[in-house]
């Protein structure tokens, strides 16, 4: 065995002859019995091939798969040694050779001695697929755009894997539960975090809406494959489903702000501020710079003061201590809170829409028709009040909150905004009302 000043061990053994991976189980019929394990098997050559060209130091693996790269994005199939030199003129003739040579020695690069050229081997262009993520530049959709770009190919091309289904379902259970830790912990810093994360995973989800319902509809014979795209579309509904509770969240975190007097700053605004203030311990200034001074007491000044509070609050014996004259109840008034007059107003519009004369079923209604009208806030307090449709829990209770509840109407709101003619409006999101129909 040898190793060269990279690291690279020749032969790709960096274990003892004698270890297998069965040999790390306790059971090593348990290795053959994982359809994962069994598929990495499958996959050796791809595996041994990473294992070259990313071993050693940092920098002479990346060196080596910045020209591996550099090659298998060349439109020109095959290469002469003066191709090479011209395409990787920037590099030191002793690295490119030993770059050259390492991707020779993993069989990634192929020397054609008859017609005196290099090729990409078969092996390289499964390698290149496996490391093709690395080539496009960073973003903050990258937690789960390449895993719906993976599966959302497949279904097109015909390729679906349930290796690829299964890992883009547990990518949504986990962005579900830290989605659901932000809701449940009420702060508004977490939900403000966690907004724009959600927000491009709606999106990205949207993207690729239509190739996971193909996926989801078309019948496959691997049960196996069904089984994970169901999965799959159920994860998919949930992440849906909790936009509404996100933005019930963000209404609860508004209404929790408190503005301090009439400046208009308000809680979150001094919160962000102490956020990002370089040194907290600066605004302390010279607040301890002076020490604390005690003022002492002599013992008969307290004496004195003890004695004439005692005397201050001893009753008066002289004083009748019988009960007062019994007085006439003075004639009061309850008054009973009244809810805004846009509650009952679309509490009625809604319950004449649901009144369909002869037996019919209600129209679908855009959410502008029922929320815009008067001003901002309240068309706001109108938006804010569509989501308690079909509430299970508001339908509990009793007023006008129930009142508007127990409508049968539903409302399906998208992180879409369009444009209004209203005066008081710009933008509104895209939604509409539906009725709800009861099951037989």
């Amino acid at each position: 065995m040898m190793v060269d000043r990279d690291g690279y061990t020749q032969g790709l053994m960096d274990e003892p002859e004698a270890a297998s991976f069965e040999g790390y189980f306790r059971d090593p019929s348990f290795a053959a019995e994982s359809s994962l394990a069994w598929a990495l098997g499958q996959r050796l050559d791809v595996l041994d091939a990473m294992r070259g060209l990313l071993s050693g130091g940092q920098a002479s693996a990346r060196l080596r798969l910045w020209v591996f790269l550099e090659l298998a994005a060349h439109p020109q199939g095959r290469l002469q040694r003066e191709d090479l030199n011209q395409l990787f003129h920037s590099l030191k003739p002793d690295a490119l050779d030993t770059v050259l040579k390492r991707l020779r020695d993993l069989g990634l690069l192929i020397w054609d001695s008859t017609a005196q050229d290099y090729h990409l081997s078969p092996l390289a262009h499964h390698a290149q697929a496996l490391l093709a993520p690395l080539a496009r530049m960073a973003s903050e959709d990258d937690e789960m755009a390449s895993l719906l770009a993976q599966v959302a190919g497949a279904q097109a091309l015909g390729l679906s894997d349930a290796g690829q289904i299964r890992h883009l379902h547990a990518q949504l259970a986990r962005l579900y539960d830290d989605f659901a830790d932000a809701i449940a912990s009420g702060s508004e810093a977490r939900l403000r975090e966690a907004q724009p994360r959600f927000e491009r995973a709606l999106k990205l989800v949207g993207r690729a809406g239509e190739a996971l319902t193909a996926l989801i509809r078309s019948e496959h014979d691997d049960p196996r494959l069904e089984r994970e795209a169901r999965a799959l579309g159920y994860g998919q509904a949930r992440l849906l489903a909790m936009a509404s509770q996100f933005t019930r969240a963000l209404q609860q975190a508004d209404r929790q702000r408190v503005t301090l007097g009439s400046t208009g700053i308000t809680s979150s605004d001094v919160r962000h501020w102490l956020q990002s203030h370089p040194a907290l311990s600066e605004l302390l200034g010279d607040a301890l710079s002076v020490g604390v001074r005690p003022i002492f007491v002599s013992g008969h000044d307290l004496l004195d003061v003890a004695e004439g509070e005692f005397e201050r609050d001893r009753p008066d014996r002289q004083r009748s201590q019988g009960l007062p004259p019994p007085l006439e109840a003075v004639t009061g008034e309850m008054e009973v809170l009244h809810m805004p007059q846009e509650l009952d107003d679309l509490i009625v519009q809604l319950g004449a829409w649901a009144n369909v004369p002869d037996g019919g079923l209600p129209e679908q209604h855009p959410v502008t028709e029922v929320v815009l009208g008067g001003r901002f806030a309240q068309v706001a307090y109108r938006m804010q009040l569509l989501p308690l449709l079909g509430d299970a829990q508001a339908r509990t209770l009793k007023g006008q909150t129930g009142d508007l509840a127990r409508l049968p109407w539903r409302v399906e709101l998208q992180p879409v905004v369009q444009s209004t003619d209203d005066e008081h409006v710009a933008v509104i999101s895209v939604g509409q009302l539906s009725p709800e129909i009861e099951s037989p």
